[in-house]
């Protein structure tokens, strides 16, 4: 982890202008700001943010060609055609094939779903599952989470008679599929309010435009808010506009009535012992989406979607018990990847004066260089890519810092690329073996024009500098009103200077990588626990009792029956 990160305030706002907000709203100044943070300046915004509901969801047939898809959903129903599903196998893809294929398997007998292999096919649309389509007589493919760039494989789909609408949330390229219907909010000549949608929230959207023209109750599209709420923490995609309505929606259905198949997950590995349940964005990014990703990692993403669709409580008990087997294998695989890539990075004379961060491996797993990209940003603040062989090619993942799109850089360097698609901060690209030195040489000198050395130096943006002896529960509860939280709306972050630990600081995890803290202002008052991932490494500081300064976050925390507030450090700095 970066020990050198620069601590600035989120933003900075005049004094008088935080008191005439604390007086139009009637709340502490603290609470103002975090209202001004949020983008609130009026008392009907405030009411909005803080009481998401399906009214504020934006009109489906805003969005470009959704007509055209619908009208082209109810020519198949008609005809009785038989219709395909078509889904990525990560969780954004998984989630949206089991919304899609439960709502239209009631009035489509001869319907089915896909799932690519990831090994054999790779990302998206591919030549085999098109093949399949055709020679299984498929009239109608509705491709989720994927598609947007496949064009050559649309057009030889429509040369078949194959008929595809696309359902995407990637960037489109120069070039647009020929497709009956694309649904994306991202074309440039799509007018839909919100552009940044999950796969999976966009074909949720396609269910909802059909239930208001085949006149089906708003409780059909609502019952899978759960689905989508999962796929838009999982997928990191913006958390503000639509997608924190139907995450706030579909959070409380999961506490309240989940799909069996996320009710078991939740009850397994998320509810307390006494049936406590406590669940936020930051449950299902850790707990449920890597279970669901993990099917696709290293198995048959079909079996995360048949979890999803389950409704025999054991069914879905032995699918989400070999998910989670699934997942524990990954997180062997990860580990054990990560050391090597950096055992990699570090044996290069001058890989400190990188500006990027570009590994390859020759037996590295597919289904995890993504996660371990993720890892070496954390170590490293660096756009990252990680490569391995596959089939005679490298394929990978990359992951990007702020101020670099990774999407942009590839299309610079794409003379070096059999393919590649993704978004601005995650990409995936295929290339062959001899290009990667001269790939790797292109992507670093894309990185030295677009970065400075200072945009290597991550930043680590705080809400409030604050006393440790405002936090209680009701303090905690109030910052709860502001989640869900996520990508461009981060959960509060604050700064408190010159704490001390009590004396009862230890480590955690087998390599002591953790840290645990019992933290007061000065002596003699009553301290509060504090946990820090990934900060073991201050335990010879803090066991002295020497002051430190803290970003950390707060939450509530229970412990047989005791509930009490927590810290959970970001950072740490030496006074």
């Amino acid at each position: 982890m970066p020990t050198d990160r620069i601590w600035k305030p989120l933003i900075e706002i005049d004094s008088e202008e935080l008191r005439v907000l604390a007086e139009r709203f009637k709340v502490s100044p603290l609470i103002a700001l975090l209202m001004y943070q949020s983008g609130i300046s009026s008392i009907e915004e405030a009411r909005l943010f803080f009481n998401p509901d399906v009214r504020a969801l934006h009109d489906p047939f805003a969005m470009k060609d959704m007509e055209r898809a619908v009208e082209r959903i109810g020519r198949a129903r008609k005809f009785k055609e038989r219709v395909r599903v078509y889904g990525d196998y990560d969780v954004d893809g998984t989630t949206s094939v089991a919304v899609v294929y439960h709502f239209l398997s009631a009035f489509f007998p001869e319907i089915d779903y896909y799932i690519p292999d990831r090994e054999k096919e790779g990302y998206g649309i591919s030549a085999a599952g098109i093949a399949d389509a055709i020679e299984n007589g498929v009239k109608l493919l509705i491709a989720l989470d994927c598609g947007i760039r496949s064009v050559e494989l649309i057009r030889k789909a429509a040369e078949h008679g194959l008929d595809v609408i696309v359902c995407d949330h990637h960037i489109p390229g120069s070039e647009l599929p020929p497709a009956v219907a694309i649904l994306n909010p991202k074309q440039a000549d799509c007018s839909y309010p919100f552009k940044e949608l999950s796969g999976c929230g966009i074909g949720w959207k396609l269910v909802q435009a059909l239930c208001e023209v085949w006149k089906l109750p708003e409780e059909r599209y609502m019952s899978y808010v759960d689905m989508v709420a999962v796929s838009i923490a999982s997928d990191l995609v913006s958390m503000t506009g639509e997608n924190r309505v139907i995450t706030a929606l579909g959070i409380q259905k999961l506490k309240e009535s989940p799909s069996r198949g996320l009710g078991i997950i939740i009850d397994h590995f998320i509810r307390g012992k006494d049936g406590s349940l406590e669940l936020d964005v930051t449950k299902i990014v850790f707990w449920i989406g890597p279970r669901i990703n993990a099917a696709g990692r290293l198995a048959d993403a079909k079996t995360a979607v048949r979890l999803l669709l389950a409704e025999a409580e054991e069914e879905a008990a032995e699918l989400a018990n070999d998910l989670n087997a699934y997942n524990l294998e990954r997180k062997e695989l990860d580990k054990v990847i990560t050391q090597d890539a950096i055992r990699q990075i570090e044996s290069e004379l001058n890989f400190r004066e990188r500006y990027t961060t570009v590994v390859r491996g020759a037996d590295w797993h597919k289904g995890v260089v993504g996660i371990v990209a993720s890892r070496l940003i954390e170590s490293y603040y660096r756009p990252t890519i990680v490569l391995t062989e596959s089939d005679g090619k490298l394929v990978g993942s990359a992951r990007s810092i702020p101020g670099f799109n990774i999407h942009d850089a590839l299309c610079e360097c794409s003379d070096h690329l059999i393919q590649f698609g993704g978004h601005a901060f995650a990409a995936g690209m295929k290339l062959d073996p001899e290009r990667y030195p001269d790939f790797r040489k292109a992507f670093e000198d894309v990185a030295v024009r677009s970065l400075t050395r200072d945009q290597l130096v991550p930043v680590l943006r705080y809400h409030a500098e604050i006393p440790l002896s405002i936090l209680n529960e009701r303090f905690v509860n109030n910052l709860n009103r502001f989640g869900p939280f996520g990508p461009d709306h981060q959960q509060p972050m604050f700064l408190t200077r010159g704490v001390m630990d009590t004396g009862q600081a230890r480590t955690m995890g087998g390599d002591h990588e953790h840290l645990r803290l019992n933290l007061v202002s000065k002596p003699g008052e009553a301290a509060i626990p504090a946990v820090g991932f990934g900060l073991g490494h201050w335990y010879d500081v803090v066991k002295t009792g020497a002051p430190i300064h803290i970003l950390y976050h707060v939450e509530m925390s229970e412990f047989r029956g005791d509930r009490y507030v927590q810290l959970m450090l970001v950072d740490i700095k030496a006074v």
